[in-house]
């Protein structure tokens, strides 16, 4: 029977198009096929055809397409539909309130997923906690607390010996109280994480603790519970850096020593080699503390080590450990102090020492930990900002706000980027005065050389180094050039900034004149008698100099008179006299020409004198001229023992006839006297001739001294050896004599002088 729809048949195989067949390579099957995994059927080799596109059929498979129709017109922008609400009319745009609500749900799913939140990227998240401005939210305190706890993690982090002075003001600006369970995990862990950083930690600690003795407590409470749990179950790792961190504080005064002394004394009751290898690296951490706050503490502590040597079985390399920490304890813990210099930051009477015990009832706190909502969050942040400010010395009513919702990596690269590199090697210093030398010593005459050093980039405030190079290549020279002071001569007369600068290092040098050697001084003399006679620099320089025997040394002195020798030279004695009694620098030159002291007047004149320049010393020879003769000395009182007035009248007595011959010479001493001159320059003051100084003697200002009591010494030795000779004539001829007439009386028999009577214990009897 045959079937009501009548199919075409299809045609042969030879009508059909022959198209190139398409080799595609395919891959090897997998030996190990998933047992899911469905295979593609096999390919037929068949001749490919495009698909049916005609409605009409005009013979055996052939199809008729039919007439095209015209494309449809798409429109290029199409009206977005309005949303509306259920009755039909358009939904008004949201509030603030509503996109606030919106935000802070959104934020909210984001953090409380099921997977512990989901990465956000930064720019959508700063644009989602912008939207939430309500400091009342549960949301924005959440986000305050995230960014407190970012911020300290990474401060804590990038803390060092070099930047820690900086690193805790920033700690300080950051809200300590509310986030000190956060701050203690933090550098806890950190201190975990890298042991040799501990002492810088202790430190952070030890001044944060000054300010906010609430944080540094709450460190050592959880340090200490820390500490005995890692002890009940045997854990080293964590009982060392619990110890090492508490030695530390220790040192720093945040914990008492008794602490450190309970945690020893626990350690070497029962002691295993881990528990002693752990109270070694204690006890070398606080050892000198102890040492010098309670030494019996440290005594019975050896002394449980020492007993523990001799009598435990212990291994070798813990014994070596407690040999090696006696030794330590005998250099006095050289190796190990207690606080380094560099760390050393908080001032004795600002420490704050908490005094906890090992088995106090302590807690930690661990609520502090986690984020809580704050009812009253404005005002506990108004009240840690003054805080802050009296803290940090900041002016009230600061502009800076504390901003939560600022990313931390931001502010790192900012800083980063902003940050000033500053050479500490002085390497910038060497090179420009390599390159000042050299511009020196490559010059043919003083002109090249102004020329090339104009062209010296000089960094602000490195200009004082090229006054500082010249003298210096000046100092260096085996004699003296001229060539320098003509290079100091040109600067100072170019820019009023080199004279300033030249005459500062007048100042410098004459301070440090005593460093040098003799042929540096010279030449720094003559290079500055050069820059004065050609008025390189002015004359006021000279204030600084003090002519005295208090206030100068012998380099000093070898500088003036170098000095003045020069500018003799090159002024001569008439042009240099006028110019020290110029009106308006005589005020500049009372250190050199002092008439304050006769004492200084007197070593002044000496001075100049001694050197050649005696000209210049005539104002003050006047001056000391016309002051008044010192008092008398008082005379001696009546109550002298009976000694000195017998001393006295032989020496009246002993004068005899040189009295009277002595008076004309005394009063012509007296005259001199009175005008400031000893006896021994009248001559030359009498014909007016040649300065010779005036010497003091015996501690009494020259020319006023008792004359006719000062005798040369080459005088008294020579009426010395007259006298000598005399006494010794006399006796010679006194013995002579007696020994003759004893001899005469012997040969008449009227003497026994043979056996005096001291000899023979008895009187000679008389006939």
């Amino acid at each position: 029977m045959q079937s009501a729809v009548r199919l075409a048949t299809p045609p042969p195989l030879d009508s059909y198009p022959t198209y190139p067949l398409i080799n595609r390579k395919r891959s090897p099957p997998s030996r190990s096929p998933s047992p899911t995994r469905r295979r593609s059927p096999p390919v037929r080799s068949l001749p490919l055809r495009s698909p049916p596109q005609t409605q009409k059929s005009l013979g055996p498979g052939l199809y008729d397409a039919g007439p095209k129709r015209p494309a449809e017109p798409v429109p290029r922008f199409t009206e977005r539909p309005r949303r509306r609400n259920s009755d039909g009319a358009p939904m008004k745009p949201p509030t603030e309130e509503e996109k606030q609500a919106a935000a802070k749900a959104e934020y909210e799913k984001l953090l409380y997923m099921r997977s512990g939140g989901t990465y956000i990227p930064p720019a959508r998240l700063r644009a989602l906690q912008a939207q939430i401005t309500d400091k009342s939210s549960k949301e924005y305190q959440k986000m305050a607390w995230e960014a407190l706890k970012k911020s300290i993690n990474g401060r804590i982090n990038k803390v060092n010996i070099s930047n820690i002075k900086h690193i805790v003001p920033e700690l300080f600006g950051e809200n300590l109280i509310r986030g000190r369970g956060l701050f203690c995990r933090i550098i806890m862990k950190a201190q975990a994480a890298s042991l040799p950083f501990t002492p810088i930690y202790a430190a952070i600690v030890a001044i944060i603790n000054t300010k906010l003795p609430q944080v540094g407590e709450l460190l050592l409470h959880r340090l200490i519970i820390q500490f005995k749990k890692a002890y009940k179950r045997n854990d080293k790792a964590v009982c060392l850096s619990s110890t090492t961190f508490l030695a530390h504080l220790c040192n720093q005064q945040v914990a008492h020593e008794i602490l450190a002394a309970q945690i020893l004394l626990l350690l070497l009751n029962k002691p295993t080699d881990d528990s002693v290898e752990i109270a070694v690296g204690l006890t070398r951490e606080v050892g000198q503390h102890i040492e010098e706050m309670n030494a019996p503490i440290a005594a019975a502590v050896f002394d449980q080590f020492r007993n523990i040597l001799h009598e435990q079985d212990l291994d070798k390399r813990v014994q070596y450990m407690i040999e090696v920490l006696f030794q330590v304890r005998k250099d006095k813990y050289k190796d190990n102090p207690a606080i380094s210099e560099e760390l050393d930051l908080v001032e004795e009477e600002d420490q704050i020492t908490h005094n906890t015990k090992l088995d106090a009832d302590l807690e930690v706190q661990d609520g502090l930990n986690v984020f809580k909502y704050d009812s009253e969050w404005e005002e506990h942040e108004a009240a840690y900002n003054q805080l802050k400010a009296e803290i940090l010395g900041e002016a009230e009513g600061s502009d800076e706000e504390y901003e939560s919702g600022e990313s931390s990596d931001d502010d790192e690269a900012k800083e980063e980027h902003d940050l000033e590199i500053k050479d500490q090697t002085n390497t910038n210093l060497v090179n420009l005065r390599r390159t000042i030398y050299l511009t020196i010593m490559s010059s043919a005459d003083f002109e090249e050389c102004c020329h090339k050093l104009m062209k010296v980039t000089l960094p602000p405030g490195q200009e004082a180094e090229l006054p500082s190079m010249v003298i210096e290549c000046c100092s260096q020279e085996r004699t003296y050039s001229k060539f320098y002071g003509l290079i100091g001569e040109r600067f100072a007369k170019l820019n009023r900034l080199w004279t300033d600068l030249f005459e500062t290092s007048f100042a410098k040098y004459y301070d440090t004149i005593h460093r040098y050697e003799t042929n540096r001084l010279r030449n720094i003399a003559r290079f500055f008698g050069h820059m004065l006679s050609n008025d390189g620099i002015g004359w006021h320089v000279l204030s600084i100099v003090h002519l005295n025997e208090e206030e100068t040394t012998s380099s000093s002195r070898i500088f003036i008179k170098i000095l003045f020798q020069d500018l003799a030279e090159a002024l001569g004695m008439a042009k240099l006299q006028e110019r020290l009694k110029d009106v308006y620098l005589r005020d500049n030159f009372k250190g050199i020409f002092p008439t304050d002291n006769p004492r200084n007047t007197r070593f002044s004149i000496n001075y100049f004198t001694s050197i050649g320049m005696g000209g210049l010393t005539e104002e003050m020879r006047e001056h000391l001229s016309k002051l008044p003769p010192p008092p008398a000395l008082m005379p001696k009182p009546e109550s002298d023992s009976e000694s000195d007035s017998e001393t006295l009248r032989a020496r009246k007595q002993g004068r005899g006839r040189g009295r009277d011959q002595d008076q004309d010479q005394d009063q012509d001493q007296d005259h001199f006297r009175d005008h400031g001159l000893l006896p021994a320059h009248a001559h030359a003051h009498a014909l007016g001739g040649a300065h010779l100084p005036v010497p003091e003697r015996d501690g009494v200002p020259g020319g006023q001294g008792q004359a006719r009591d000062r005798v040369p010494a080459h005088v008294r030795l020579l009426g010395l050896v007259i006298v000598i000779v005399i006494v010794y004539a006399y006796v010679t001829e006194s013995v002579t004599v007696t020994m003759g007439e004893n001899i005469a009386a012997d040969e008449e028999g009227k003497s026994d002088y043979r056996k005096p009577a001291s000899l023979v214990g008895y009187a000679p009897k008389k006939e």
